[in-house]
């Protein structure tokens, strides 16, 4: 569970540039699958290399309605007022509150398949606010139902993360939450996030045909989008030691970096008169 929260926090490669030269010059110068909601069909769900079954799940229908929606809804759910609550309760009614969840679920279902995907939200959170937490494979699903209808709001895509990380918290092996995030992860250009949750998908299925498919594609542009940031970046500094140079008649043209064949190591040789 930790793991999963500490690679959610890992800053991208972007981020890192961003940090590094943020400031700098100023100093200077002053001195974006398959997006559906859980229930699959067994047919589809072993054409794509996963089979799970769950009294909650429901039948998918397809799907090509990508038209944006906006959300305005108060998604936040308290657990600390939910687990004082369920402290009162006894075991009859928390088994009521899970059916009435379950409910909510299959209306927020209906709706999806509808293409409501604003009120499927809606009916998603109250059923997280009404089932409870003793219930973890219950709310796992509601939390990645609940992505999969953000999906379909094409400004909620990090909205869907944060939910498909709950979902994966409260159900640790729900490979549909991991690939559901993974889509998301690429989609956002997180691409390293990506190809770490298609990894842990064949940790449960090692014929899961979009993630083999993912692990052999990314790589590849991980490596095209690093070479490209590590050009910008060198970019930047070039374009700083410029700026610091330039007083005492230099430019970063007068060092010149060369590479130790044996050790790998870097020194600096210095030019008087650049080419």
């Amino acid at each position: 569970m930790t793991s999963t929260n500490d690679k959610s926090q890992i800053q991208s490669n972007e981020e890192v540039i961003e940090e590094l030269t943020r400031d700098l010059e100023s100093s200077c110068i002053r001195e974006n699958g398959d997006q559906r909601v859980d229930g699959a069909s067994d047919a589809d769900a072993r054409s794509r290399g996963v089979l799970e079954s769950d009294s909650w799940d429901v039948v998918d229908k397809e799907d090509n309605d990508d038209q944006a929606q906006n959300t305005d809804l108060v998604e936040d759910v308290d657990e600390d007022l939910l687990k004082d609550r369920d402290l009162l309760l006894t075991e009859s009614e928390l088994e009521a509150l899970k059916h009435e969840a379950e409910n909510l679920k299959q209306a927020g279902n209906n709706l999806f398949k509808s293409g409501e995907y604003v009120q499927a939200i809606s009916q998603y959170t109250e059923g997280l606010r009404t089932c409870p937490l003793v219930y973890t494979k219950e709310r796992s699903i509601l939390y990645a139902n609940r992505a999969a209808a953000k999906v379909k709001c094409q400004s909620e895509k990090d909205s869907a993360i944060s939910d498909c990380t709950k979902a994966i918290e409260l159900d640790s092996s729900y490979v549909k939450a991991y690939i559901r995030r993974a889509q998301l992860y690429e989609e956002t250009e997180k691409l390293d996030e990506a190809l770490e949750d298609f990894k842990k998908v064949l940790t449960f299925d090692p014929n899961h045909t979009e993630a083999n498919h993912a692990i052999r594609r990314l790589p590849p542009l991980i490596n095209e989008r690093n070479e490209k940031l590590k050009a910008e970046m060198l970019g930047k500094l070039k374009d700083l030691g410029n700026m610091v140079l330039k007083p005492f008649g230099l430019s970063t043209n007068n060092f010149e970096l060369q590479k130790d064949p044996n050790s790998g190591g870097y020194s600096v040789k210095f030019h008087q008169n650049p080419m």
